[in-house]
């Protein structure tokens, strides 16, 4: 037994008419809402590259405060720091003879964390030591940077602005938003690689 339009509906084609006007209406709108969409992705984007300027200031603004404030702890505490590209500062002040450093190998740290302002937030003696695998984004930047120009054995000071630490929002526990971090950090082992 076979099936037709014709047997269904009584009369040849009518479904068939009415989907075929039905697709065609669609595509026209579906033509004309897609014209009509792309004044209004313009305005966007011309709205955000407005704002893009004047939050490109008030952001390089706070890096150079932030930085002047690094700048007046060094001086205060008289330590002997290297800048690197970033901004982050450090100094090795006890070598190891161990092996370096190497992206894809994991890094065991012992570390004391403190604000600029002193207070201590994460310490391994009490938090236990910090294990992670370079080169994974597993700990902040600042931190990662300044382990890469460590040797097993050396012990570094490291002075981490908000923008390589936890940058706008903090870690949400300890460490406030746009908090720069004073580490204290010993290299105790490289695994791997």
């Amino acid at each position: 037994m076979k099936f037709s339009f014709q047997q269904y509906t009584g009369r040849s084609g009518g479904v068939l008419c009415i989907l075929k006007k039905a697709v065609v209406l669609s595509f026209v709108l579906l033509l004309f809402s897609c014209g009509q969409g792309n004044n209004k992705n313009e305005n966007i984007v011309q709205d955000t590259l407005a704002y893009k300027d004047p939050l490109m200031n008030v952001n390089q603004d706070l890096v150079k405060k932030e930085s002047a404030q690094i700048d007046d702890y060094i001086a205060r505490y008289q330590w002997d720091m290297q800048k690197s590209g970033t901004g982050l500062r450090y100094n090795i002040y006890k070598k190891g003879s161990g092996a370096a450093a190497v992206k894809e190998a994991r890094a065991t740290i012992r570390f004391t964390v403190n604000l600029i302002n002193g207070t201590v937030v994460y310490d391994s003696k009490k938090d236990g030591l910090k294990s992670f695998e370079l080169g994974k984004a597993e700990v902040e930047s600042g931190l990662e940077e300044g382990i890469m120009m460590m040797h097993v054995g050396d012990r570094a000071k490291l002075i981490i602005p908000s923008h390589l630490a936890f940058g706008l929002l903090g870690d949400e526990d300890k460490i406030p938003k746009r908090a720069t971090l004073i580490y204290d950090v010993e290299l105790i082992s490289i695994d791997g690689k």
